[in-house]
């Protein structure tokens, strides 16, 4: 029997990226039917959207897919695809772990943790107002009523939103993660010292889930302490989980401690629903060039075969690909820091894991 996979090669970087990714998936043996669609930019250039229906009625009919990077304009422009689609298909975690593979050129060794992120609300949540409009005057208006605080008309606003069931759900999976994959330790990470009715809520939630689950250790950390005590100690930390920017900013912190953004897989997961991708961007300066590692979505496709119940086969790939990385001679430039030899390009990345799968 095949799978049959939404496929979104994205753009940039995406869809060399994507082909090196299908390439080594295939080379596992297990059979693949790919439903490719089109979002970003080149949607927005054919189909005048950059997110058409027919993606998300894909992705619902196939019910997992995997993704390349999509460009985000900074500051202008569309709304992120990322942010769309999660919030559209209600994939509300996003599961990044960040994991030590020998050879690649790090500070620390032995690291194995997992960012579980909150991937709904919280300042990512989409309720911004411009300066200068209607609606931001009347928030200042508001604000000035209420809190009796002078905010200045020159202001733009973006809301954070934290409920108590998106706090509640999240926290819940991430000690039903550590269940489920003997983790020891969750860690929640909150700014609730200052951010009293938005961060206060998501630890006095996360504090209550985790009287149901005596068997996991359970504290918490205050985010600007959190980034400190991963520098200096990560080996301490186990599973953290966090609020939407929070978990955003750790899991490109966490990816640093093993080799960079290059070595970092993600998901982005529903009740019934899962897109797997790489944590980095689009990286469009870079597209065509075959240049940029690839290994980041190839994780990802190794924790999407798991998804599938495909272990075996999950753990060939990934042990593949950690053979790569420990050999050392056909990596991308990223990981010959400091290492004789030249840099290969993604493609031949790809060829030489499809080799240690034989």
């Amino acid at each position: 029997m095949a799978y049959r996979i939404t496929l979104i090669p994205g753009d940039g970087v995406g869809p060399e990226i994507t082909e090196a990714t299908v390439k080594v998936l295939e080379a596992t043996g297990i059979a693949f039917n790919w439903d490719v669609v089109c979002v970003g930019a080149a949607a927005q250039d054919k189909l005048g959207t950059v997110l058409p229906a027919s993606v998300l009625e894909s992705i619902r009919k196939n019910r997992v897919a995997l993704k390349g990077p999509v460009t985000t304009p900074v500051g202008s422009g569309f709304r992120s695809v990322n942010v769309a689609l999660r919030k559209s298909l209600d994939l509300y975690v996003c599961l990044r772990p960040c994991k030590s593979y020998a050879g690649a050129p790090t500070r620390y060794d032995n690291i194995d943790i997992v960012v579980v992120r909150e991937n709904i609300e919280d300042l990512y949540s989409g309720i911004e107002f411009e300066k200068g409009t209607h609606e931001a005057a009347r928030l200042i208006e508001l604000i000035a009523e209420t809190k009796f605080e002078q905010v200045r008309t020159d202001s733009g606003f973006s809301i954070k939103v934290i409920s108590e069931m998106r706090s509640r759900r999240i926290v819940r999976f991430a000690f039903d993660y550590a269940r489920s994959n003997h983790r020891k330790k969750v860690t929640a990470v909150h700014k609730a010292n200052i951010m009293k009715f938005s961060d206060g809520l998501f630890l006095a939630t996360a504090r209550e889930v985790a009287r149901d689950y005596p068997d996991i250790d359970f504290e918490d950390r205050i985010v600007d302490n959190m980034n400190m005590q991963l520098v200096q100690k990560p080996h301490e930390f186990d599973i953290l989980v966090a609020p939407n920017l929070y978990g955003d900013l750790l899991s490109d912190l966490c990816a640093g401690l093993v080799g960079g953004l290059g070595l970092a897989p993600g998901a982005n997961l529903g009740d019934e629903i899962a897109l797997f991708e790489p944590t980095h961007g689009s990286a469009p300066g870079y597209a065509g060039l075959n240049k940029v590692n690839p290994m980041a979505m190839m994780l990802s496709g190794v924790m999407m075969l798991r998804y599938l119940g495909e272990a075996e086969a999950a753990g060939r790939l990934e042990r593949a690909i950690a053979g790569v990385i420990a050999e050392g001679k056909s990596v991308t430039y990223d990981l010959k820091r400091g290492m004789p030899g030249t840099a290969v390009g993604t493609a031949q990345v790809a060829d030489a894991v499809v080799e240690k799968l034989r």
